[in-house]
């Protein structure tokens, strides 16, 4: 299939590595020119400006000024802007002691990498996307949706990322701008593989390396398909979305995770029963619709966690539904 991209003149953050050098890879492959962003090009990186248009830009997406900086070099280097895909990112090492181990430095380095690093990318390219008609794919995460203590901080900053998503497609896609996700589960990168990385550290907490990490986390964690992600497979995802392909797609955002994620979501309840505690899904019309949530819990003892979203009603509608119920 024909994406349509030979031209297309693409940024991507983070790309010396793992799913940002595959995107970048694509990109290229397909015939965009590409500038890659990232703290240090590296070797791979190297070899692939060597093979195809890509700029490899060294900036820190940290600072204020980074991701803008990078967004100027590729307007400079090929005097337009179609796609901006915001992938760099990472987590710290695994929060082992906790939400109270973590402090105010690390949540500030965490929300800078995760998401502002995205917010800052993404006006400084709305401008050229919008001149164009363009694409803004964001990379996120499953744990976005799952939240788990040892990635606690990483998980916060990407949800944010996927409720900037869908913001962005709101206010933008009016002007001919699409904005999507992507969240993976995890993926063979240096962020799980790497010595000293998150999955080093993780592997030797629970007395193993990170091989043995990588052959037994899909089955402890229940991944359908029984592996990890290759970034390949996350980065067909990715041009795909920021294609002429997809262009009916926005605000939307795609999981890719092998089968992890076992709830649909939004719409269904975990529901348990008061004589075992045993938890099943209930589709979303079991759910009790009462506008009164604070009182759910005293008046619905069963419903340990709803993911349902509760409709909007009018004020008419909740005064008459409020007599009902109360």
């Amino acid at each position: 299939m024909d994406l349509q991209l030979h031209g297309k003149v693409a940024v991507v953050t983070g790309a010396s590595r793992g799913i940002g050098l595959a995107v970048a890879a694509a990109l290229a492959e397909a015939g965009a020119k590409v500038v890659a962003g990232s703290r240090t090009s590296g070797d791979d990186l190297a070899l692939l400006a060597e093979r195809y248009p890509i700029v490899a830009a060294a900036v820190d997406l940290t600072t204020p000024d980074g991701p803008a900086t990078l967004v100027e070099r590729a307007v400079l280097e090929f005097g337009a802007l179609d796609i901006l895909v915001n992938n760099v990112g990472g987590g710290a090492a695994p929060r082992l002691g906790g939400f109270l181990d973590i402090t105010d430095e690390d949540w500030r380095q965490m929300l800078d990498l995760n998401l502002l690093s995205v917010v800052r990318a993404s006006r400084a390219a709305l401008s050229h996307l919008i001149a164009r008609g363009g694409a803004i794919v964001n990379i996120a995460t499953v744990n976005a949706r799952l939240p788990q203590t040892p990635v606690l901080d990483y998980s916060a900053s990407k949800a944010a990322v996927l409720n900037l998503t869908k913001a962005l497609a709101e206010e933008f896609g009016p002007q001919d701008v699409r904005v999507n996700a992507v969240s993976p589960g995890p993926v063979r990168t240096p962020l799980w593989e790497g010595v000293g990385s998150f999955g080093d550290i993780f592997a030797r907490a629970m007395g193993t390396d990170t091989a043995g990490l990588v052959a037994t986390l899909p089955a402890q964690a229940g991944i359908t398909l029984g592996r990890f992600a290759e970034p390949a497979e996350v980065a067909d995802l990715v041009l795909f979305l920021a294609s002429a392909r997809s262009g009916m797609v926005t605000g939307a955002d795609y999981v890719i995770d092998g089968g992890l994620l076992k709830t649909i979501w939004p719409g269904t309840a975990r529901i348990a029963t008061q004589a075992n505690g045993a938890a099943r899904d209930l589709p979303r019309r079991a759910v009790p619709q009462c506008p009164a949530m604070s009182t759910l819990p005293a008046r619905f003892p069963n419903v340990i966690g709803a993911y349902a979203v509760l409709p909007v009603y009018s004020a008419a509608r909740m005064r008459r539904c409020a007599r009902r119920c109360w």
